[in-house]
């Protein structure tokens, strides 16, 4: 019979690790004012792969900006919590939207709790240090911020990245610790950037397309470590892609997003084999099929994606829906409704007729 959880495990897997809620970022400009990010809402629970996909453009990547307090200027944050629950000795709840971005209590957060692998390595890499000398200063940083007091020495850092290496899957890791990052493939730089990224053992990792600038060989070999590496250290993902191939073969949950809006979230099998909202549709009808017809085309979603500073009023997918609803989707934002037992939609399909806009 497996142990009871204790309180506190069982509160783990209850109470989310970041809970997001009704986020906006907006970008000032001289042309006006661009809405990056619109009332994003979304739950990510230790241990949990969250998929967020979406067309270029739609705001998955400056969300996680938003997380890890790196918008540029001129974008800010102009209303939502970002709420993460950080562990230790005293647990507390921190709305990180209330941080300085380069206060020290962000700085310390950054890289040890929540970590980023970025979408090209290649320009995350300083190219004059070596790619060892980088995950080694990470590691001697965040020990030495640690609230316990502890250090860790040059030596220490420098086997326990060589560790890193040899668990990301990097031939010759005595020998690629000294490399440069330009000395390296694309698929070896990305797994050095894994090893970056979990150097301190975050609870929670940030994916922004780590598949997108490898081929398709070793894409594979990055998702199935990806895989692994969650499972032997429990490690909450967020990962944001375009290609829904990629999430159904990763992603627990997933989170569409469409103009900086959340358009359908639900687990990864219900999106998938019962998608309830027009885009999430569209979508997968998109994907081409190992058993459709030779030579046939390929549905694609009618126009494009609005300019920035021209979006729709009312439901932003309303212009390219072929579901649209006359007088209704056109004037008034939907809501996140139930849709099924854990799967929720923003579209007047799901709401009530007699309910006001």
């Amino acid at each position: 019979m497996p142990p009871t959880p204790t309180a506190a495990e069982s509160r783990e897997q209850i109470e989310p690790l970041l809970s997001v809620r009704d986020l906006r970022v907006v970008f000032e400009l001289e042309e006006g004012t661009v809405r990056a990010v619109d009332g994003v809402s979304f739950n990510v629970r230790a241990g949990q792969v969250v998929g967020i996909v979406g067309e270029s453009g739609c705001g998955k990547s400056v969300t996680m900006k938003a997380i890890l307090q790196l918008i540029e200027t001129p974008g800010r944050i102009s209303r939502g919590e970002i709420l993460y629950r950080q562990n230790g000795a005293r647990p507390r709840v921190l709305d990180l939207t209330r941080l300085q971005p380069r206060g020290a209590l962000m700085r310390a957060l950054r890289g040890a709790e929540i970590a980023l692998i970025p979408q090209e390595p290649m320009a995350a890499f300083s190219p004059v240090h070596t790619v060892g000398q980088q995950i080694i200063e990470a590691i001697m940083l965040h020990a030495s911020r640690h609230p316990d007091g502890r250090s860790i020495s040059r030596h220490d850092a420098r086997v326990m990245t060589i560790e890193l290496f040899r668990d990301v899957g990097i031939s010759m890791p005595e020998q690629r610790v000294d490399a440069y990052s330009w000395q390296l493939s694309g698929g070896l730089r990305q797994r050095a950037m894994i090893a970056m990224a979990l150097s301190c053992r975050p609870r929670l990792l940030i994916a922004d397309e780590p598949t997108t600038a490898i081929d398709v060989t070793t894409q594979a070999q990055i998702l199935a470590l990806l895989r692994e590496l969650q499972r032997k250290y429990d490690t909450a993902i967020i990962f944001i892609t375009h290609d829904l191939g990629v999430i159904a073969q990763v992603a627990h949950y997933v989170v569409v997003m469409y103009l900086g809006s959340v358009m359908e979230e639900g687990p990864v099998d219900d999106i998938f084999h019962a998608p309830k909202h027009p885009y999430t549709k569209a979508l997968l009808r998109s994907i081409p099929s190992l058993y459709g017809e030779t030579r046939m085309i390929l549905p694609v979603i009618a126009g494009a994606l609005p300019h920035p500073f021209n979006r729709p009023p009312g439901c932003p997918f309303h212009p390219r829906c072929d579901l649209v609803i006359p007088h209704r989707c056109a004037h008034a934002v939907p809501r996140l409704v139930p849709v099924g037992l854990q799967q929720q939609a923003s579209c007047f399909l799901y709401h009530d007729p007699a309910e006001p806009a």
